[in-house]
């Protein structure tokens, strides 16, 4: 064999064997696409005001793969949420206040931006230099511009929704010294107001419906 060719083979081996690599690298989140709040296990709907809320937890490896952070190995719990209007003029979610309330009535409210930057950084994690691939600039003490873009565009960040429609996004709780932390717990939700500036009645989504749910034996 040539010289020549020996190089070409050894470079496609080289190749083949990073493209895996750099596939994951430059993997970008997509969010999943919502359906209607109610049908999902854990919601709950007022019919007199046409708005249902939905949680759906991201507690298993199945689910979370979407993501390229381990949450779960951080202590957190995403939590898809999704808040449906099927009236006729929009509802106001800009002081929405979201309540995990556990099983042993710990009452915990989504985790921001700066907390989880903060539990995810480990500036003394060790990293290879032998080959130079071109991973994301570390940031944030340790977090990469990619996990931090995933964060950003996985949140739930609606202000409103409108008229026959749905918004969605992840919440993130802290259950880092909690065992079971969905079993026998709801989530509250209240500060949704209508057209007119009337705050809704407050919604409380039993999380039991959803462990309990043909999906989740």
């Amino acid at each position: 064999m040539s010289l020549r060719s020996s190089r070409r083979i050894s470079a496609i081996v080289v190749f083949t064997l990073l493209v895996p690599t750099l596939l994951i690298a430059g993997k970008s989140f997509v969010k999943p696409v919502a359906k209607t709040a109610f049908n999902y296990p854990a919601h709950d709907l007022h019919r007199d005001e046409k708005v249902s809320i939905a949680a759906d937890p991201y507690d298993n490896p199945e689910k979370a793969k979407i993501f390229t952070i381990n949450f779960a190995d951080h202590g957190f719990l995403p939590i898809f949420f999704i808040v449906t209007n099927d009236g006729d003029q929009p509802v106001s979610i800009a002081h929405m206040r979201i309540k995990l309330i556990t099983g042993n009535r710990s009452k915990l409210t989504p985790i921001d931006s700066d907390d989880l930057y903060r539990r995810l950084s480990n500036p003394q994690a060790k990293t290879s230099t032998n080959i130079p691939l071109p991973f994301p600039r570390k940031v944030k003490g340790g977090v990469t511009k990619q996990q931090m873009d995933e964060i950003e565009s996985s949140q739930f960040a609606a202000r409103a929704v409108e008229p026959h429609s749905t918004q969605s996004g992840f919440v993130f709780f802290d259950v880092s010294d909690l065992n079971s932390p969905l079993r026998n717990a709801t989530i509250d939700i209240s500060g949704l107001a209508d057209a007119k500036g009337n705050e809704l009645l407050f919604f409380e989504i039993l999380m039991d419906n959803y462990l309990n749910a043909p999906q989740n034996p």
